[in-house]
C-alpha cells in the first residue's frame, strides 16, 4: 500500500547516532534546562542523552504568556508542535507563496470588531499591509512545521499557552549535523549549556552566551543597502542589545488582517462535516489528484488539526478510553515533515495492547495522570520499567515491544510523536493481532501449550482491539 506516493516501509531518515549505538537502557526524562524570557520561557529536555542522540530527536516545551509573541524563527529539522494548553495565532512563511491576506480588500464589520483600529493613521497603515495566511490554533491541536520554514506564534488568549515541540533532526531535510538548531529572525536567545558543541565551552564556567538573530552577522552597511533602509534601521534589525529574549510582550495586543474567530469556527465546523477526502484535501475516490501547482499543493496546505476531540478517536471503548492518530491520510503535510502523532487517553486500570512500531521511533510525552510503562528489546530484556507522570518523555525505539497501563486510582494520557508520516504498528494481543493471526498448532508448539490453552491464548481478547480492559472484567465474562 502506498501513502502519498511513498511506501510506509521506506524511510527518509538517516542514522544519526554514534557507531555502536544501542538502546540498552532507557529512562523517563524531565526538562533539564529552563530559559526565561520577557513573555515566557522554554524548557529543554536532555539533548546530550545518549538515547535521544541515537534516535536523532530533540524536544522542548514552551510557555507563552497572554499577549506574548514568540519571535520569527526557523529550524534545520522538521517538527511537530502539540498545544497542551491555551490558544493563539501562528504565522508561517513559505518561499514563493503569495500574500493572500491583503488589506486593501474591504474589511467586514466582524473583522473590525475583532481588531478595532484606533484612528485614521492606523486605518491607512492597515490598508497598505498584506501577508501570507495566518492560522488560529487551540488546545489539542497538532501543528506541522517543515524544516527551513519561518514561523511565529502569538498568544491572544487569557491564559498561558503551553506547547510541546519535537524535532526530527535525522530527517533527510536536515543536511547539517544531526542536532536541532533554531535560526532566529529577530531578538536574542540564550543557548542551553548542555547544547554546547565543544568540551572547552562546557568547562569555561562563564555565563551562558547570548545567540543573536541572523541579521546580526551581516555587515551593517551591506545589510542596509540590501534592505533599502538607512544604517540606523539596519542596526535596529540586528538587535544586538535586546534583553527581551525569544518571547516578547505586545502591550497593546497584536493587530493584523485575518478572519474573526467566529468566522474561523464556522469554517472549521463546515470542514468537519465534510467527507474526509474533501476535508483533508485528498482527491475524490476514483479521481486523479490534479492540482494547480505550488499554490494548491503547498501554499494552501493545512498545517494543523485537533487530536483531542473524542469525535476524532480511531479507537474508543465504553469506559471512555480512546486512541486518535494523526498521519498523512488525515493531515497531508505530514508527508512533508515525515512525522506523525497519536493521542491516547486511558481510564483507570486500562491498558494498551502490547505492540511495536515497525517503521519508526516514538517519543511519548505524558500530558496527565500516571501509569506504568515497560519496554523490551530484541534479547527479551527489560530496558525500561517504571511509572511515568505528567511532563515526562520516554523514547521508544523502533521494533522495541512496549506495554502501557493506567494507574488504579487515576487516568493516564499522553501524546506520541513518530518519525514516520504513516507509522505501522504490530499488536501482540486482541483482534488483528499477531497471536490472533497465528495458527493454533504454531502457538501450541511455540509455547508448549495444549490445544485448549492455545485457544484461550488466541481468543481470550478476541473482541478487544488496541484498548484492553482490566482482567477482573474478563473473569466476570464468558470464557471464550
Amino acid at each position: 500500500m502506498m501513502f502519498g506516493g511513498q511506501s510506509p516501509w521506506q524511510s527518509m531518515r538517516t542514522f544519526s547516532g554514534p557507531r555502536g549505538c544501542r538502546f540498552d537502557r532507557l529512562a523517563a526524562l524531565n526538562p533539564s534546562q529552563r530559559m526565561q524570557f520577557e513573555a515566557g520561557m522554554t524548557e529543554y529536555y536532555e539533548w546530550d542523552n545518549e538515547m535521544m542522540q541515537c534516535a536523532g530527536v530533540a524536544a522542548c516545551r514552551h510557555m507563552l504568556e497572554p499577549r506574548g509573541l514568540m519571535l520569527p524563527q526557523y529550524n534545520n529539522a522538521p517538527s511537530l508542535m502539540y498545544i497542551v494548553q491555551g490558544r493563539g495565532i501562528m504565522g508561517t512563511v513559505y518561499p514563493g507563496c503569495p500574500e493572500t491576506y491583503q488589506s486593501f480588500q474591504q474589511q467586514s464589520e466582524t473583522e473590525q470588531a475583532e481588531f478595532p483600529m484606533g484612528g485614521e493613521s492606523w486605518r491607512q497603515q492597515m490598508m497598505r499591509d498584506e501577508h501570507q495566511k495566518v492560522h488560529r490554533f487551540k488546545q489539542g491541536d497538532i501543528i506541522a512545521l517543515p524544516a527551513g520554514v519561518t514561523y511565529w506564534c502569538y498568544n491572544d488568549g487569557d491564559v498561558p499557552m503551553v506547547s510541546m515541540q519535537v524535532y526530527d533532526a535525522s530527517n533527510a531535510a536536515n543536511q547539517l549535523v544531526p542536532r536541532e538548531r533554531r535560526f532566529f529572525m529577530a531578538g536574542t536567545h540564550k543557548m542551553p549549556q548542555r547544547m554546547f558543541e565543544t568540551e572547552q565551552q562546557q568547562t569555561m564556567g562563564m555565563m551562558q552566551p547570548m545567540g543573536q538573530s541572523i541579521f546580526a552577522g551581516f555587515d551593517t552597511q551591506m545589510l542596509a543597502e540590501a534592505l533599502g533602509v538607512n544604517v540606523e534601521m539596519a542596526r535596529q534589525l540586528q538587535t544586538q542589545n535586546d534583553p527581551r529574549g525569544e518571547m516578547v510582550f505586545v502591550k497593546e495586543g497584536l493587530r493584523m488582517l485575518m478572519p474573526s474567530r467566529s468566522q474561523e469556527m464556522q469554517q472549521q465546523e463546515f470542514e468537519e462535516s465534510m467527507p474526509s477526502w474533501q476535508q483533508y484535501g485528498e482527491p475524490m475516490p476514483g479521481m486523479r489528484n490534479v492540482t494547480n501547482g505550488l499554490d494548491e499543493m503547498f501554499c494552501m496546505m493545512k498545517i494543523r488539526s485537533n487530536i483531542d476531540m473524542p469525535s476524532r478517536a480511531d479507537y474508543f471503548n465504553q469506559r471512555g478510553s480512546r486512541v486518535a492518530m494523526m498521519n498523512s491520510q488525515k493531515l497531508p503535510i505530514m508527508n512533508v515533515v515525515q512525522m506523525s502523532a497519536s493521542r491516547v487517553v486511558l481510564q483507570r486500570n486500562m491498558m494498551i495492547t502490547p505492540y511495536w512500531h515497525m517503521n519508526c521511533h516514538s517519543l511519548m510525552y505524558v500530558t496527565g495522570g500516571q501509569g506504568r510503562v515497560q519496554v523490551v528489546n530484541h534479547r527479551g530484556q527489560t530496558v525500561f520499567d517504571g511509572q511515568m507522570r505528567q511532563g515526562q518523555i520516554l523514547l521508544i525505539p523502533q521494533n522495541y515491544a512496549v506495554l502501557k497501563r493506567a494507574a488504579e486510582n487515576q487516568m493516564f494520557h499522553w501524546v506520541s510523536f513518530m518519525t514516520n508520516p504513516n507509522p505501522m504498528k504490530s499488536q501482540m494481543v486482541g483482534k488483528e493481532s499477531v497471536l490472533r493471526a497465528t495458527p493454533l498448532q504454531v502457538l501450541m508448539y511455540s509455547y508448549r501449550l495444549s490445544m485448549e490453552q492455545a485457544r484461550m491464548l488466541k481468543f481470550r481478547r478476541q473482541h478487544e482491539m488496541t484498548i484492553l480492559g482490566p482482567m477482573y472484567q474478563l473473569q466476570m465474562g464468558s470464557n471464550e
